[in-house]
């Protein structure tokens, strides 16, 4: 797949890119309307495509907590028996929580954990089907309840009966930038995991009380320019942390709806160092 395919979707779906100038561009990128129309299908994504983790041996559920502009929702999934699990806040990326978001979930839980993923589109009523819709509520959210929207998940996870007081979160695009606002922002979470998710304000790094680890893929140059930065200002507040750079990878590597920046190699690898990571620090 020619990169300029690629570079041109991820700017659709991150700038303020109308549909109709999308595809107006891709055609020309393409040489034809007939040539844009094969090359769609490859760049958009398809939930029927997503690696659907069971939940066999599985406790699942849908929950509600209070947020600072209305009702927050989230998809929960832990292993069936009932003890205290180490928990791991999942955020998804900049279309709301999706099927490949709870598929994510359910891997974490696969793995041991009290898995939570929030929807940060509930105030506005939920994630559309439509990801131009979702993408619309996206530009909707203020930044700052949004942020308390998600900080205030570990108020709720301190009223179950199933977490132990140990928190991790991991995010992927959208959600990684979350991910390191969390780490900022909430001092009793021990590790946070960012997938190609832009990095905090430098001046606010020295907050940080969590162990940090990072993924980004080579060809993502739109966020890989605040890593020096980022990495600086993590070394020089004394933060633990880790980073990885996937040759060959584009921004969205893990998710395996998306067809042409889905890849399956680095995805596979930056979970087992995820996961890994998170044993280490929520032991």
């Amino acid at each position: 797949m020619d990169q300029r395919y690629i570079n041109l979707y991820d700017e659709y779906t991150h700038a303020p890119l109308s549909r109709q100038d999308f595809l107006r561009r891709l055609t020309l990128l393409a040489g034809g309307t007939a040539a844009a129309i094969s090359i769609l299908p490859l760049l958009e994504v398809n939930y029927a495509n997503a690696a659907i983790t069971n939940d066999e041996d599985l406790f699942t559920e849908r929950i509600s907590y209070p947020g600072v502009n209305g009702e927050m929702q989230a998809y929960v999934a832990r292993p069936l028996k009932e003890k205290k699990y180490p928990v791991l806040v999942v955020i998804h990326e900049n279309r709301g929580l999706n099927a490949h978001i709870e598929d994510v979930t359910r891997r974490a839980a696969k793995s041991g954990y009290l898995a939570i993923a929030p929807n940060a589109l509930a105030p506005l009523g939920g994630t559309p089907a439509n990801e131009d819709e979702a993408r619309t509520k996206f530009q909707q959210l203020k930044a700052e309840d949004n942020l308390q929207n998600f900080m205030k998940v570990f108020d709720y996870i301190s009223t179950r009966k199933d977490a132990k007081n140990k928190y991790g979160c991991v995010g992927f695009c959208w959600g990684g930038a979350m991910a390191n606002n969390l780490a900022v922002n909430v001092p009793s979470l021990n590790a946070a995991v960012a997938f190609y998710g832009r990095q905090p304000a430098v001046e606010d790094v020295p907050k940080i009380r969590a162990a940090v680890q990072l993924h980004y893929g080579e060809l993502d140059q739109r966020i890989n320019e605040g890593i020096p930065a980022y990495e600086e200002a993590l070394k020089k507040a004394g933060v633990e942390y880790e980073v990885y750079i996937y040759e060959g990878a584009n921004h969205a590597f893990h998710n395996d709806t998306a067809p042409t920046r889905y890849n399956e190699a680095a995805a596979k690898l930056a979970w087992e160092r995820t996961i890994k990571f998170f044993d280490k620090h929520l032991d």
